[in-house]
């Protein structure tokens, strides 16, 4: 199986990457083929709304994204990586996820598979509530099949991070992939 991530966090070292290296690392025992995307360190504009694509057709604009969109298309899974920011995603993964909207119409026809980690400094499960919603949302527009999230409080550092329960949850998600 061929599984895609797609880190946005601009932190290479943060939290959420840490949690995403032990989801990589059950996700390999199972020999499957990782690709990784990081759109914090890419160019990805964000969506002009312009219509051009109608939702199916080219995006006029000329950045990373056309590097993203074929892995996206060309990926059995795809996993969504993403710090708690003010409740959300980061804008980096957000403005990826915006630009789906040029082939929504190929990307929700093909029932991709998706996972969701994300990595919060505040210990209250509260704080998570928007994003999954968010992200819940997204799996149901797009006709993805969820399979599993790690919505990581308390995770504020990556020392933090290595020391919670987290961690093992993430490398059991990503053994759990077949």
């Amino acid at each position: 199986m061929k599984i895609l991530i797609i880190k946005g966090s601009p932190h290479i070292k943060g939290s959420s990457n840490l949690l995403t290296s032990q989801f990589i690392k059950g996700v390999q025992e199972n020999h499957h083929e990782v690709t990784e995307f990081d759109v914090a360190h890419h160019h990805i504009a964000p969506c002009l709304g312009c219509e051009h694509c109608g939702m199916d057709g080219p995006c006029v604009q000329k950045d990373d994204m056309n590097e993203l969109k074929e892995l996206m298309l060309s990926h059995d899974v795809i996993v969504f990586v993403s710090p708690l920011y003010y409740f959300g995603i980061s804008a980096q993964l957000k403005a990826a996820i915006d630009r789906i909207y040029s082939f929504t119409m190929k990307l929700s026809s093909m029932h991709k598979k998706t996972v969701f980690i994300c990595a919060a400094w505040n210990s209250s499960k509260r704080t998570m509530d928007a994003v999954e919603a968010h992200y819940q949302a997204l799996v149901d527009y797009m006709h993805f099949e969820d399979l599993g999230m790690i919505l990581a409080t308390g995770c504020g550092t990556p020392s933090m991070t290595s020391h919670s329960a987290f961690m093992k949850q993430a490398y059991e998600l990503g053994k759990s992939i077949d």
